[in-house]
């Protein structure tokens, strides 16, 4: 049957009513269209065939495996033996068995294109060429392992405290380090550049001007990720991503197993354990920001700099997500639950490169000399993520919480005072 015999056809049936006449038709369409296709020239481009002789991951990366280990990581941004082990952990959830028509990819190959595209960045065709394997297998392999990764690695490396001995550790190191006691992490979100997905409207289009979804974490005073949310649309504020969280949720419910109030050091007021955000979130006794008028005490910006010195961590750790992989730097072109998946692929491996070997990646972070003047790490040189919205949604700060922010306000102009904070509000 031609396409003019199903062209009589069809106007032979508009006068009728009966669906499934109708519906024949559009069977026997599509069967003609699809058997005038025009038939593949061949299955498999030759030069892909080649791969265990010219490809990346059978000749460059055991080259540099047993040669030069610096450019290993630097390539991989993993270390020979922790690429080893993600591969063997990994090989259980990716391994897939040949067939009569083709052998399967090697778990370890598809490891190395994945972490090569988190790494650069680099389009799908660019990776073809490096690794002799198809871009659209490519797009299924990369988003195989990094779900790989996430249901792997992702309850041990991402994971809020229990108990409150575990949250006390955690605000033990921010008093340490960073002169800021009682706090259990900090608070900021950022954009990644998305393309816009289809049929999506201004959903995921942002004040900055470009299409985004939000990535909005928790961080402890080691530059872990501690909590994040990850795929809001870059419409919203990072206030109103936190306002609809869980996290948000357990904190002001107290089920996130927080210790009961202790006294600063020096003191015999107890104080609520909280976590420390920038001014687009409302002041709670949980969550302290800084003071915001524009005309400052002396005490309001020491506070204000004591607080900022600590949030710092949580800027510190997006630079050096963004700058080790740098597919975040980027327009990522995936539809945004892939987004979300490579990010949240980042984030983890970001948590295992910090407990493993952290001292790698201190020449990023921000540092203090002697006199505790600021260092800019690394990572501000280079093009980082934007940052979220200042927009308050919601700001129902509480009368308790202005009279504890005040009395932390005076404990660190008085007992909690330490020898240079003056001179670095003078600055």
């Amino acid at each position: 049957m031609d396409r003019r015999e199903l062209a009589k056809i069809y106007l032979a049936l508009q006068t009728l009513e009966d669906v499934e006449l109708r519906t024949a038709y559009l069977v026997a369409r599509y069967l003609d269209v699809t058997n005038h296709r025009k038939p593949r020239t061949v299955w498999v481009r030759n030069w892909l065939t080649l791969r265990p002789e010219h490809g990346a991951y059978s000749q460059l990366l055991d080259m540099l495996r047993l040669e030069d280990v610096v450019s290993f990581k630097n390539f991989l941004r993993l270390s020979p033996e922790l690429f080893a082990e993600m591969r063997d952990r990994l090989t259980p959830r990716l391994r897939k068995y040949d067939t009569w028509w083709r052998k399967s990819l090697e778990v370890g190959l598809k490891l190395a294109i994945t972490l090569r595209y988190v790494a650069t960045g680099d389009s799908y065709h660019s990776l073809m060429y490096m690794f002799y394997v198809p871009h659209n297998s490519i797009s299924i392999i990369v988003r195989e392992v990094c779900t790989a990764i996430c249901e792997e690695y992702g309850d041990e490396t991402i994971s809020n405290p229990t108990t409150p001995e575990e949250w006390k550790e955690i605000a033990n190191r921010f008093g340490a380090r960073w002169n800021f006691h009682n706090t259990i992490g900090a608070l900021d979100g950022k954009h990644i550049r998305i393309r816009c997905p289809p049929n999506s409207g201004s959903e995921y289009f942002n004040y900055k001007g470009f299409f985004s979804v939000a990535l909005l974490a928790l961080v402890d005073a080691d530059y872990r990720f501690r909590w994040v949310d990850i795929g809001a649309p870059g419409a919203a504020s990072d206030a109103q991503i936190w306002n609809r969280s869980t996290l948000k949720e357990a904190v002001d419910d107290e089920n996130l197993g927080l210790p009961k109030p202790q006294p600063l050091p020096g003191t015999d007021r107890p104080v609520p354990y909280f976590i420390i955000a920038d001014s687009a979130f409302a002041l709670k006794t949980t969550l302290m920001k800084p003071f915001c008028a524009r005309e400052l005490s002396h005490e309001e910006r020491i506070f204000n700099s004591r607080l900022s010195r600590a949030r710092r961590v949580v800027e510190d750790a997006h630079g050096i997500l963004a700058s080790r992989f740098r597919c975040m730097l980027t327009q990522m072109l995936q539809r945004p639950e892939t987004v979300t998946n490579i990010v949240m692929a980042c984030v983890i491996l970001h948590n295992i490169l910090r407990q493993r070997i952290p001292g790698e990646q201190n020449q990023l972070l921000d540092r203090e000399d002697a006199q505790r003047n600021i260092i800019p790490g690394e990572w501000r040189q280079d093009t980082n993520m934007q940052d979220m919205e200042q927009r308050l949604v919601g700001n129902h700060t509480t009368r308790v919480a202005k009279l504890q922010r005040m009395y932390l306000k005076e404990y660190y102009d008085t007992v909690g005072a330490v020898g240079w904070q003056n001179r670095m509000v003078e600055l």
